[in-house]
């Protein structure tokens, strides 16, 4: 395609965006090296390319990408990001191809370019395609996309900025409905995760508009009758505080701001209070050209004004994971009207307004990103732990999720023993941390030391905490552990343990079922017999294939149909018993001890709740995998014309003490003290009872059900028969089995 690009294209009258000229210039403010030529070229190219269109407001299309460039500008981006901007439409949405661009500005601008336009085909809001999917998987690769180079990101986030400016144009409402929520959901987190605090908080005020108008305009009116309020009390406190740094000779520069709309609705919400007790609706910036001076300020602003003691911060010592820098009290000013104050050098500031790109520096005439200035708290950090995340595995809709929890939680700051900071989470626990140090340092976690006491691995973190990690030897998760972490990192890899091991007690007891189906029908199983069945079963591997078998996703009759195609089925009639088939004595499986454990492969049967000493029996279940039985269990009679389903099982004895869960159903006097002598009891025979629940009440009896942790069958008559002893039990009896 011939391409003009250079060609003029008049911009009529004075538009709302940089001319070519002005745009040039902003960038030359910070950038005196800019290349021009490149500049000018892809301006040119941009208006050129987008010629004919137009956006809902009427207005040129090409004053779109014009205006996020002109964002980019006051971010203070390398030239490239802002060729980028200025052409981040032009491949999907005219003439111009890819092969086109490249020839034209070369691969970098160009992949930047394919990047942003990728981003901006991924339906990242709640649609009906996200119950099928779609949005998580979208989301997967947005987070790879801008992972590979963050100026993807940084412009797609200017992008929308302009994009929610103008969203009032847009025809249909519940478009506007669903692109607000979009941005509220993954747009502005994202913005905060990268520390870009300044477009962070103007896409929430925006989305905000739209999700809940309402609220919005009660916010903004509440505003607007504060400043007519306090203007008189905020105009003397602004002078009394450049008086006090004139006399104490500090030179500094101090300005206001007032708090965002969202940010106090969300003050509101989060902690429950009034407008008129939200202590920070207007602060003032106090910035200095050293650190010491933050000090020296703070110092003097405590000395000549009262201060409230629990509004200090000090995050210049313990900076915020995107490297947010400041010193915040609050003072209380005149009427007793509190304000804060928040103090930080120059240098600070840029970071707090810029995030991410304050760390961009001059290279060899032109502008690349220094990570030698951006030191542990580098902001890309939170995007390379989603990455990670990812990589645990486990499918899209847990990974959308757990992004989603990390990006919107409230922090603690918390310390390893050599100092390193940790932020988590509020509500996080000592098993988060350890996943938050190393995936490797989480998976052998067995117990932690908080401020040098060992604590409960379910204990909540607080700000200052000094976690020391105890590690054990297997990576294995216990039962509950997903329940008492809460970042998402902490949950995919308990997840990809979880699923690691049921794995590989699914591939253990699949082979087990492969060599019984074998002796069953009188073969001599070798793994070398499956090769030909791996074609024909579309499996790639025997593990793969003894996977399947165990996890119930293949039958042992497809299984055997497989290895011997065209082979007639027998199944011998009578008690499957006493055909032999089932013989704790030859057992190949154990459940307990070095063996198998609950909960993966093999699971407890609720009808019966076996427990070491019951003669056991497993039901092969299809997608469950192994279901546990006693012997005697009646649901065992339904499925005596299905002996393939049946698996030896017998109780490992291990010198490893474990608890197992016994039920037992008992009928208590209705009298004061009852139910608190039955449990004493139980406490006093060893048991402990783990859950319970009352079936029938009347006047005189109550009928319970009670859970009781016990390390046999004998340990459970044991309990029982104390029970019997007692005058406040009528009958007890082993719940669906005979004890």
């Amino acid at each position: 395609m011939a391409m003009n690009a250079s060609a003029h294209i008049s911009l009529g009258k004075k538009a709302d965006f940089l001319d070519k000229s002005e745009l040039i210039a902003k960038i030359k403010s910070y950038n005196p090296s800019v290349l021009e030529d490149l500049i000018s070229r892809a301006y040119d190219m941009c208006v050129w390319a987008h010629r004919n269109q137009k956006r809902h407001s009427g207005e040129p299309y090409f004053g779109h990408p014009v205006a996020v460039a002109g964002i980019l500008a006051n971010l203070r981006m390398d030239t490239r990001s802002i060729c980028t901007a200025l052409m981040h439409d032009v491949i999907e949405d005219t003439e111009v191809s890819e092969e086109d661009m490249r020839t034209e500005f070369g691969n970098e601008i160009t992949d930047l370019v394919v990047g942003v336009t990728k981003l901006g085909q991924l339906e990242l809001s709640s649609t009906e395609l996200s119950r099928e999917g779609q949005q998580a998987e979208n989301f997967q690769k947005f987070v790879l996309a801008m992972s590979k180079d963050v100026r993807v990101l940084i412009v797609k986030l200017c992008d929308r900025l302009h994009n929610m400016r103008t969203l009032e144009h847009h025809p249909k409402q519940a478009s506007k409905e669903r692109i607000a929520r979009e941005t509220m959901e993954i747009y502005a987190p994202l913005a905060r995760k990268i520390g870009v605090e300044r477009i962070c908080a103007e896409l929430e005020d925006l989305a905000f508009k739209y999700i809940n108008p309402s609220a919005f305009e009660g916010i903004e009116t509440r505003l607007k009758a504060w400043r007519e309020s306090q203007e008189s009390a905020i105009s003397h406190l602004s002078i009394m505080l450049r008086d006090l740094l004139s006399e104490n000779k500090k030179s500094a520069r101090v300005f206001g701001r007032e708090k965002r709309p969202y940010a106090i609705w969300r003050k509101l919400q989060r902690q429950g209070i009034s407008f008129e007790d939200v202590a920070d609706i207007y602060a003032f910036r106090v910035i200095v050209d050293k650190v010491e001076d933050c000090y020296e300020v703070l110092g003097h602003l405590h000395m000549n004004l009262r201060c409230v003691p629990a509004r200090f911060r000090d995050f210049i010592s313990v900076p915020k994971p995107n490297g947010y820098q400041s010193v915040h009290t609050t003072i209380l000013g005149p009427d007793n009207q509190r304000v804060e104050i928040q103090i930080r050098t120059e240098a600070m500031n840029d970071l707090a307004e810029r995030g991410i790109a304050a760390h961009w520096s001059y290279k060899d005439n032109s502008y690349e990103y220094d990570s030698s200035t951006s030191g542990e708290y580098d902001p890309l950090n939170r995007i390379r732990q989603l990455v990670e995340m990812m990589e645990h595995g486990g499918d899209a809709d847990e990974f959308l999720e757990y992004a989603k929890m990390e990006m919107f939680a409230d922090q603690v700051f918390t310390f390893t023993p050599k100092g390193e900071l940790i932020a988590l989470p509020q509500g996080a626990t000592p098993l988060d941390f350890a996943y938050a140090v190393h995936t490797k340092v989480g998976d052998t976690c067995i117990g932690a030391a908080i401020n040098r006491q060992e604590k409960p691995l379910r204990t909540r973190l607080n700000n200052g905490d000094v976690v020391k990690i105890i590690r054990g030897g297997t990576p294995e998760p216990n039962q509950g552990w997903e329940s008492m972490v809460v970042t998402g990192k902490a949950r995919s890899a308990l997840r990809r343990l979880t699923r690691k091991g049921e794995s590989e007690e699914h591939r253990q007891i699949g082979f087990m079922l492969a060599d019984h189906a074998f002796a069953r029908e009188d073969k001599i199983f070798s793994e070398s017999a499956l090769s030909d069945a791996l074609t024909r079963l579309q499996y790639t591997s025997v593990d793969e294939l003894y996977i399947a078998l165990g996890h119930g996703k293949l039958s042992i009759s497809e299984f055997m149909n497989g290895v011997f195609p065209g082979r007639s089925e027998h199944v011998p009639a009578g008690d499957v018993v006493n055909r032999g088939l089932i013989d704790s004595n030859t057992a190949k499986l154990y459940v307990k001890g070095d063996g198998l454990s609950e909960g993966k492969g093999l699971h407890i049967g609720e009808c019966c709740f076996p427990i070491p000493g019951d003669r056991i029996v497993g039901i092969l279940t299809p997608e469950k995998g192994i279901i546990i039985h006693t012997i005697d269990c009646d649901l065992l009679a339904t499925l005596e014309d299905q002996p393939e389903l049946w698996i030896d099982l017998a109780w490992r004895k291990s010198a490893e003490k474990t608890a197992s869960v016994g039920q037992v159903t008992a009928t208590l006097e209705h009298v004061p003290g009852a139910l608190s002598a039955v449990t004493g009891i139980i406490g006093e025979a060893g048991g402990n009872v783990t859950n319970i629940k009352t079936l029938k009440r009347s006047p005189s009896f109550f009928d319970m059900v009670m859970d009781i942790e016990v390390a046999d069958t004998r340990h459970l008559s044991q309990i029982v028969a104390a029970m019997h002893a007692s005058a406040y039990v009528v009958s007890v009896r082993r719940a669906r089995a005979d004890v």
